[in-house]
């Protein structure tokens, strides 16, 4: 029995030492596999900075392909990993996102999955007619340019508390930030809001005292504007214009003759052009036309609210072709600069 027993002792101390072997084994892969979701996790997984554009109809397979075929990961099973365990395939949303070089897959993940977009600069200037305007903003926007087209309508604009004709003068051009997914109406109803801060209480108070409604500045600034591109002369133009309406003299403005013909390209406006009938011919029509001839930046709505205070009634184009303007108190004086301006055109066979 002494013997038994012995031989019994003997035996344990061989089987704790293999179970102590196998719990340190497992305790060991579990380390590792629990440093390997670490890493999964926490990791740096951008490659380099890269711009994702999911679409609205996009699916998890779809951002992973993208992903895949642009390499820009290092570690593509971590975000299969990553994105499995917070399901994002039931939570993809369309929009433009920016993987930062530095970003882990969990910081990825979460971006994505919350649609945590980054906005884009969306900058418009120097245009003329809605199309051109939707031409600019649907290139950095997905929503198509026939959508941004199709808001300017008299519907549309009453909706918004314009006409169709002064509907231009709710979109100022400037630079602004959009999510890439903004649609149509949402640019409106943003371009609302800015032309609604724009006009605050000092711009509102000096358009009262020039005589204007807000919409009569924007159409007088888009006159202004397609007059001379010099910013330091727009508040001389902007007063002459505004003596010529306070003294209930025709605008006589060529910018409007080109604007009612749809041809802004026209060098000189002849006689024939002045005999089109239509509301915003300035030279048959006094007062300001209907609404804006353009999109009025700010530098140009900022000229009519600041004119300046002269008594010239009359400009023409300086005979140098700089860009600046003769300004003249009577119309002898315009005459003798519209002669020479018109010899200077004469000159280099400027016809039309």
């Amino acid at each position: 029995m002494q013997l038994k027993q012995k031989s019994r002792i003997h035996k344990f101390p061989k089987v704790g030492k293999y179970i102590t072997i196998v719990f340190a084994a497992v305790f060991v892969v579990t380390c590792l596999y629990a440093w390997q979701l670490f890493g999964y996790i926490f990791n740096d997984n951008v490659k380099t900075d890269y711009i994702i554009y999911i679409a609205q109809d996009a699916d998890y397979q779809a951002v992973f392909q993208d992903l895949i075929e642009n390499d820009a990961l290092h570690n593509v099973k971590a975000f299969k990993w990553v994105a499995k365990k917070k399901e994002y395939e039931k939570y993809v949303k369309p929009g433009r996102y920016h993987l930062k070089q530095g970003m882990n897959t969990n910081e990825i993940v979460n971006m994505l999955r919350g649609g945590i977009q980054e906005p884009v600069d969306v900058t418009f200037n120097n245009i003329r007619f809605p199309h051109q305007l939707a031409g600019a903003v649907s290139k950095y926007l997905r929503t198509d340019s026939l959508d941004f087209i199709v808001l300017f309508n008299p519907q549309t604009a009453g909706e918004y508390g314009f006409t169709e004709e002064t509907f231009m003068a709710m979109f100022i051009p400037n630079t602004y930030e959009f999510y890439w997914t903004t649609s149509a109406r949402e640019f409106a109803d943003r371009m609302k809001k800015e032309y609604d801060r724009f006009w605050n209480d000092d711009r509102k108070t000096k358009a009262r005292m020039a005589g204007l409604t807000e919409c009569e500045v924007a159409t007088l600034a888009s006159i202004v504007q397609e007059e001379t591109n010099k910013n330091d002369e727009k508040q001389r133009v902007a007063g002459v214009y505004i003596n010529r309406l306070k003294k209930r003299m025709p605008l006589q403005a060529d910018p409007t003759i080109k604007f009612a013909l749809g041809d802004f390209s026209i060098k000189r406006v002849l006689t024939a052009h002045l005999e089109m009938d239509s509301p915003y011919n300035t030279y048959l029509y006094a007062g300001l036309p209907p609404g804006p001839i353009t999109f009025p930046e700010i530098s140009s709505l900022e000229a009519v609210l600041n004119f300046e205070n002269h008594n010239y009634l009359y400009f023409c184009a300086k005979e140098d072709f700089s860009g600046y303007h003769n300004f003249a108190r009577t119309l002898a004086e315009h005459n003798r600069n519209a002669n020479k301006y018109r010899q200077a055109l004469n000159e280099r066979n400027i016809f039309r």
